[in-house]
């Protein structure tokens, strides 16, 4: 038992300490060890308080999320807290870390609560899909009030010791050793000799009704266009508990708590959580030891190159920007202030923040001055003979040990590795524009980068607070590999009749922020352009090309930089309005095919794009581009826009059935063989009944 829950008397307190490393997750058989004990607690005579503590960094930090969807084996959660609450001795929490889910919850069970100063609580399951099921929709609103209770909850987000403490949800603050504090509060309840045993029964703080119902109200209000269920089950759970004798509120809190663990939405949540922290495990990081990155050198101040400079400078770390010339390089740093002005403008960064960020900004016009950068990342121009050129001025100037880093989207690394004469040091880091805000970085591996160069590049990502996900070399990775599938998709049905405009409303409904021709109009239409040219000439003239793409570049309709795209932007404006010259130009472009238009309903464009993302994800997988599918699903959230609760298309694909995305594939096959051939994997795991969640390891 002393595995997951020792026990000692020390001056008649009993301390348990829970002991699950790493973050002291309250599995089931945790819980079951914490009853046993808080049991021997109070039939013990010589105990006269029960102090609650735990081992390593941090209190409990919630539940084992791993145990969700599983069969509730008992004791579950609710029940350690309703049998820590009915101790008849006083039961104190001393937290420390962070203290979150079921652990604040375990917390709120308590009669009384110290935090060390460092403490950060919170209830974030909202984030899961979830409600708090230990109940907390009842003691959190007891204890702090309706209002902050909601707030709260409905936010998912941490709180500090003194805000926490402010609000009442703890008793006492220590910068000191927590245990000790603990043990402290204890003495002191036992010395008072005037502890009575609070209980929601006996609770007095919820005497306002009008003030109550006023703020479970203004709650609603607040969530009505969600499509997300957690946050309506969340406020019903604090009216059941202002309506509701305390055991039947519990039951409904409990049965919330079901309705959500079983929707499909929690499902995808808790497959993001899982997979975030999935992703930074890969071979080469358990094999490397990452080299220390203080100092950065960008090559190109453009957009990409001042977002790469802003995340750089918010992780702590020196840059320095080369440009060509004294205008492009004013320009770039102008780029990188403004995204800073702009921050203090909206009250999210202080001036001195802004200040102190910018101190660690400088420019060159000489590439000699990268000489003791530990990184350097290109971000010129996407030609390999530019890069190319670059490549070999960096290596002869960066010190012995310093990384080279391409910021590309399709370029070979490692061919460009094979330029210099240092491939190991190389490597790709593809940044997601814009760069300083978008958490995903796809940190591309080459035959030739070590393992300490690429434990290096997720040591980094995490520093810059992205999701770093590996990927092999292919043309365009993982991320653009699966984007060019989706907008095959999607180009194909235009040209068969669809508009993009419907197109675009389709998958975003499907949970898309920006719909395809939303996407390329942002990006620039030049872009995918550039890339549909430079593999021209080795493009299969079997395969089904369209034109109308090629046709509005030509027409110099780049997209939202120049104002017009897919959409019209009248004077810069970031919304575009649709625009009936692009609908004839594709109309022209379908009848000199001779494809005769069909409609398309919004269900079709979503299946077809879905298919088309899950089929190119079957064959990353296949040859190794991306580790596992949960990869690929943190790539579209977190590079594309894919809403959370939609898990990524692997995880849809499993809800879906893989078997019904290969009969989909199959079925639009006579339309294009290449993009709809099922991969092989997918007709193996149909065979097998497996589905993309027992890929992920």
């Amino acid at each position: 038992m002393n595995r997951f829950a020792k026990y000692n008397v020390h001056d008649n307190v009993a301390v348990i300490t829970v002991n699950n490393p790493p973050v002291n997750a309250l599995s089931q058989v945790v819980c079951a060890r914490l009853i046993a004990r808080v049991e021997q607690a109070e039939s013990d005579p010589a105990v006269r308080a029960v102090l609650i503590h735990a081992q390593g960094h941090t209190f409990p930090a919630g539940a084992d999320v791993k145990e969700f969807g599983g069969p509730k084996l008992a004791p579950v959660l609710p029940m350690v807290c309703d049998r820590i609450e009915a101790c008849i001795k006083p039961v104190i929490a001393t937290l420390h870390g962070t203290v979150l889910g079921g652990g604040l919850e375990l917390a709120l069970a308590s009669h009384y609560r110290i935090a060390h100063v460092d403490t950060k609580m919170g209830l974030p399951e909202v984030n899961l899909g979830l409600v708090p099921g230990a109940g907390g929709t009842l003691r959190m609103p007891h204890l702090c009030g309706v209002a902050f209770a909601l707030s709260f909850m409905l936010s998912g987000k941490p709180i500090g010791a003194y805000f926490a403490k402010k609000r009442g949800l703890i008793d006492d603050i220590t910068k000191g050793n927590s245990l000790a504090a603990g043990l402290g509060m204890a003495r002191d309840v036992i010395s008072s000799g005037t502890h009575v045993r609070r209980t929601l029964a006996q609770d007095q703080a919820l005497r306002d009704p009008i003030a109550n119902l006023s703020a479970i109200k203004q709650a609603r209000a607040a969530v009505v266009t969600s499509v997300l269920m957690a946050p309506d089950k969340i406020i019903d759970c604090v009216e059941a508990s202002l309506l509701l004798p305390v055991k039947a509120a519990k039951s409904f809190e409990w049965t919330a708590f079901g309705d959500c663990l079983a929707s499909k939405q929690s499902a995808a949540l808790r497959h993001v959580f899982i997979a975030e922290r999935l992703a930074g495990k890969v071979p080469e990081v358990e094999r490397g030891n990452p080299r220390e990155i203080s100092n950065v050198g960008i090559i190109g101040g453009g957009t990409m190159g001042a977002g790469i400079a802003v995340s750089m400078l918010d992780g702590g770390l020196n840059v320095i920007l080369v440009e060509r010339d004294s205008d492009s390089l004013e320009a770039g740093l102008s780029r990188v202030t403004a995204v800073f002005e702009r921050a203090v403008a909206q009250k999210r960064l202080t001036p001195k923040v802004m200040e102190a960020r910018l101190a660690a900004l400088s420019g060159s016009l000489q590439m000699s001055d990268l000489s003791e950068v530990d990184l350097a990342v290109e971000t010129v121009t996407e030609e390999r003979t530019i890069k190319e050129e670059v490549f070999a001025q960096l290596d002869a100037v960066l010190k012995q040990g310093a990384i080279l880093a391409a910021n590309t989207s399709y370029l070979d690394i490692d061919e460009l590795a094979a330029t210099v004469s240092r491939p190991a040091d190389v490597i790709g880091l593809h940044f997601f524009s814009p760069a300083n805000i978008m958490k995903l970085l796809e940190v591309v591996v080459a035959d030739a980068t070590s393992d300490d160069v690429v434990a290096s590049g997720f040591k980094l990502a995490k520093r810059l607070g992205k999701i770093g996900v590996r990927a092999g070399v292919t043309d365009g990775f993982i991320g653009n590999r699966i984007l060019k599938a989706y907008r095959l998709a999607a180009e194909y049905m235009v040209e068969d009749g669809a508009s993009p405009y419907q197109v675009d409303g389709a998958m975003r409904d499907f949970g898309f922020g920006l719909g395809p021709f939303q996407g390329y109009d942002l990006a620039g239409l030049d872009i995918a352009w550039v890339q549909r040219k430079r593999v021209a000439a080795s493009r299969d003239p079997a395969l089904r090309y369209t034109r109308f793409g090629d046709k509005m570049c030509e027409a110099g309709w780049f997209g939202h930089k120049v104002g017009r795209g897919f959409y019209r932007y009248v004077d810069g404006a970031s919304k575009g309005h649709e625009d009936q010259t692009v609908l004839d130009l594709i109309a022209d472009a379908r009848m000199n095919q001779r494809i005769r238009p069909r409609e398309f309903d919004d269900d079709e464009i979503q299946r077809r794009c879905l298919s088309a993302m899950v089929n190119e994800g079957a064959r990353l997988l296949e040859s190794a581009m991306a580790l596992r599918p949960s990869d690929i699903d943190m790539v579209m959230v977190h590079g594309f826009g894919l809403v959370r609760w939609r898990g990524g298309p692997m995880h849809i694909a499993d809800q879906i059935g893989i078997l019904q995305i290969r009969n989909d594939l199959q079925r639009f096959d006579s339309d294009d063989t290449h993009i709809w051939r099922p991969a092989e994997m997918l007709n193996s795991m149909t065979l097998n009944g497996q589905g993309f969640g027992v890929l992920n390891s």
